[in-house]
Formats: structure tokens, sequence, C-alpha cells
């Protein structure tokens, strides 16, 4: 009999401060104007009061019980993130005590925004292997904390959050295909040098400011939109699904003209893209997970709907998935 893997229950959280561009205005040389032409953000969360792996056991509850299934049911969990509560333990290690599970493997994966993508990959070739039944997938980001509150170029991107889904075993096929892809020829484009070896191996000259997370907006835009494009539509292909057949896209949401420019490279109309980033802003591995979860509660995607997605971020990485719900 074939094993195939399935998202069988979808949870997510967002922190309940809300910070606008008209915050912004006030403490960056910037206007909401501009941010809303040229990213389509608005507003987004920030997390004064609870943790990366706080959130991301609100949004692993949610999905639990979604999936109508137990902690204890849970075989292992894969938390895509880069900004973990502490580099060791991981958070996925943190999130299993915080679910009171005892059994199984834990651990982080780092792909930044297409960090989800890169977890729910893994997850789906354990669960294919006969390795695990049901998986937690998390995508769970606490931004705020690595952003450079001076810097008008990235402070208005970022968001805090969390998404989650259980990968459970099928006998028919959920997910569909997924793709994931990496050139670290890039990776100075889009970086957060703090926390890393070399940020303290000169831990007697720290300068934290400097070390925060940097983008060069321009080359990472014009390398996002042909990534994202390309590997939406070789989800579509691989998936066997012509445009009429997907549902619904849920892209990261980075940027609103590079989700514009992917629907637009398999056919699909604004009425079928899932849109969050006008809310809640970039919330790196936490987007596409939060945003599936959103659409499923207010009933715009149903059971048997065909969704795929696609994400871009730090390393640089991409990845697409297609799979039905």
């Amino acid at each position: 009999m074939n094993s195939y893997s399935c998202i069988s229950g979808t949870g997510s959280f967002f922190p309940d401060k809300i910070l606008t561009n008209e915050d912004l205005e006030k403490m960056v040389d910037t206007s909401s104007d501009w941010i809303v032409t040229r990213t389509g953000i608005q507003e987004r969360r920030i997390a004064e009061n609870e943790t990366c792996c706080e959130m991301a056991a609100k949004a692993a509850k949610e999905a639990l019980k979604s999936a109508n299934i137990n902690a204890a049911d849970i075989d292992g969990i894969i938390m895509a993130t880069f900004t973990p509560d502490t580099v060791m333990p991981s958070g996925a290690c943190r999130l299993q005590h915080m679910l009171g599970i005892k059994k199984g493997f834990a651990f982080d994966v780092s792909a930044a925004c297409t960090g989800f993508i890169y977890a729910a990959g893994v997850a789906d070739s354990l669960i294919k292997n006969r390795m695990a039944d049901n998986i937690l997938v998390v995508g769970a980001e606490k931004l705020s904390s690595f952003v450079d509150w001076k810097d008008r170029n990235t402070c208005i991107l970022f968001g805090d959050g969390a998404g989650a889904v259980v990968m459970s075993r099928s006998d028919k096929p959920g997910i569909r295909t997924i793709n994931m892809y990496a050139n670290g020829k890039h990776a100075d484009l889009l970086k957060l040098p703090a926390l890393g070896s070399n940020f303290f191996s000169q831990r007697d000259k720290l300068n934290l400011e400097s070390e925060l997370i940097k983008m060069k907006g321009n080359e990472v835009f014009k390398i996002a939109v042909t990534a994202m494009a390309e590997a939406t539509a070789t989800a579509v292909k691989k998936s066997g699904f012509s445009s009429e057949d997907v549902d619904w896209f849920i892209p990261h949401q980075a940027n609103i003209r590079i989700i514009d420019a992917a629907a637009k490279r398999i056919g699909l109309s604004s009425e079928r893209v899932i849109v969050t980033l006008n809310k809640f802003g970039n919330t790196s591995a936490a987007t596409i997970p939060t945003s599936l979860d959103l659409a499923v509660k207010d009933g715009r995607i149903k059971q048997g709907d065909n969704i795929v997605s696609a994400a871009f971020g730090g390393g640089l990485t991409w990845g697409s998935m297609s799979f039905t719900l």
C-alpha cells in the first residue's frame, strides 16, 4: 500500500500588540503611503509578553485540536525558525516540553522565510518512509527582537507570530509535491549576523546594532520575483494540476508585488490568492501556516481544495509545495 502524508490540522497565534504604519512614521523617516505602495503592509503584530516558543505552543495546541489528536499521538516536532528562544536547546525541544510530549524527535530547521516549506518537506519524507505517523510542523518567529528599529528599510517589514500544522499518514495523496532550493552565493543580501559563532568570537568588541537583520532590498526583490514565480510554476507542474485545478495560492507574505508576479505566472486571479501581510507583515517561517489556518477558519479554504504555496528567504533559500487539504 502506498504511504502518503496530509495536513490533518492547522493552528495559528498572533500577539495582541498592533504596530501600525502610522506608529512607524513616528519612529523613522517613512510614511504609511510609501510602505503600503512598496510592500502592501498596513500593520504588524509585536510580541511583548510571549517568547517565540510560547507563540509556537499556542499555535500547536490549536493544530492538535483541529486534527482531533492528543499531544501523545505526536511522533516528532519540526520547528522552522531563525529566532528561537535559545540557540541550544532548540525551539522544538522547548516546545516538546511545553506540550507535555515525552516521546519522539524534536529539532529546528533554519531556512528563514522558506523554513516552513523545508520543514514540511522533511516531515513528508519521514512519514512516507514510515518513520512517523503524526508530525507537528511549526513556523514561528519573534522577529521584533532582531529588528533594527532605526533602519527604515527593514523595520517596516517584519512582525511576530506562529503557525502550525499536523502532518499525518494518509492512504491517499495530500501533499503532492515539495520543492526546495538554495543559493549561498547571495547569502550576504539578507542576513542576521547576531547569535552566530562569528559574532560571539568578537565578544570583546560587540556592536549589537550593526549585527541585526540587514537586507539589500532591491537586489533581494529582483531575485525573489523570479525565484518565487518559477518555484510556483514548478509546484503546479509537478503536482499534475492545471491552473484551473488550483483553488488557492498561499504565498510567503513578504511583498505584494512579489505575490502578484507569482500568481500571474500560474494564471491565478487575485480572488484565489490568500493575502495576510496587510495585517500581519512578514512573519518569515510563520506566514504560510498562519495564512492557511486563517483561511480555513474563515471558511475560504475547505477540505478537498487544491493549494499551492511558495516562499523565498535568506540563504538565499526558496521553495514551493502543492497539496490537497
